[in-house]
């Protein structure tokens, strides 16, 4: 996985992490043995091999978020992506080269930007089926709209794969195990899996070191309406990941927050994960009306994070994590 990461895992868990790959133990234990004359000739010991990788098997049998049982008949070797999550957790499992469908949304990694693009809200059916791809995986959050697409792309003899819709951490990794079971990338699964896991665990130990808990509000979108995330979130579980109290926490899912309500609630913190899409955020929060009495304004502790790492349902959702917990607490999660 090719990301940089601040805190690093200890040499104990990596070693487990390594282990898990599946190789031969690298240290046995000495035993006695009894000694040896001149006159006695050694038994011969089998030449040791290598362990052997378990390889994927096909074809495979699975079930997607639609209910229905995809079989997979061989390892695809051109695949089409119609999300961004399930493109960037492709890529971190290895299987860039096989990518032949983006869809206009996938900015990471750098590579996509050479892929052929399918479209977006609306994708292209014909340039799909023109692409000759052994997998197209969609993702339930754009059934309503691509239903009648896929099904021309399953009339057309091409194998589609719907990935079910994730809303915490756990969800994500049920989605990149299905992933790699459909492409032949299960041991890349299993390790990415086991390192974000790894990931995520360093932080939750290092919020314990929490000591005030800090309210926060984070708007995911400001036009027209102000947007924030409630209970079954991703971003409300990474608050309570890192031991802060989501200022929307008793609302569901994505809901619009009123600025009177925002200032009410006089949270600690200001978290706006527009990123680059609007580097004029902060300053814009700042200057709304009321906010200057809000003590996240008052502290200048309002922050811009990127969007993609903390609400996109992929492998860098661990960066997202990491980079909230430094805007909610620098004194705990220092750079």
């Amino acid at each position: 996985m090719k990301k940089f990461w601040k805190f690093g895992l200890n040499a104990g868990l990596a070693a487990v992490l390594l282990a898990g790959c599946g190789g031969e133990d690298a240290v046995n234990e000495e035993q006695e043995t009894p000694e040896e004359t001149p006159e006695e000739t050694p038994e011969e010991t089998p030449e040791e091999t290598p362990a052997e990788v378990a390889e994927a098997e096909f074809p495979v049998t699975l079930t997607d978020a639609l209910g229905d049982e995809v079989v997979i008949e061989e390892e695809p070797q051109s695949i089409v992506s119609m999300v961004p999550s399930t493109t960037e957790i492709s890529y971190e499992l290895g299987l860039g080269d096989k990518m032949v469908g983006l869809s206009d949304f996938d900015n990471y990694p750098e590579e996509t930007a050479d892929v052929e693009k399918i479209g977006g809200q609306e994708f292209n059916v014909e340039k799909v089926i023109s692409l000759e791809p052994d997998l197209v995986i969609s993702h339930e959050s754009g059934i309503s709209t691509w239903e009648g697409g896929l099904q021309q792309l399953r009339d057309a003899g091409i194998t589609v794969y719907v990935v079910n819709n994730e809303t915490s951490f756990e969800e994500v990794y049920d989605s990149i195990t299905v992933i790699g079971q459909a492409t032949g990338a299960v041991e890349e699964a299993d390790e990415l899996v086991a390192e974000m896991q790894a990931q995520v665990d360093e932080i939750v130990e290092q919020a314990e070191a929490v000591e005030d808990e800090k309210t926060v509000f984070v708007e995911v979108g400001s036009e027209p309406d102000i947007y924030t995330t409630g209970s079954g979130t991703f971003i409300d579980e990474m608050l309570s990941m890192i031991n802060a109290e989501n200022l929307a926490g008793d609302q569901e899912g994505w809901v619009i927050m009123d600025p009177e309500a925002i200032v009410s609630g006089n949270p600690e913190v200001i978290v706006t994960t527009e990123g680059a899409y609007n580097p004029e955020a902060v300053d814009q929060i700042k200057q709304r009306g009321g906010f200057a009495e809000v003590t996240a304004v008052q502290e200048d502790a309002v922050f811009n994070l990127d969007s993609d790492a903390v609400t996109r349902s992929g492998p860098r959702l661990t960066e997202g994590l990491l980079e909230l917990a430094q805007a909610v607490y620098p004194e705990v999660f220092s750079e």
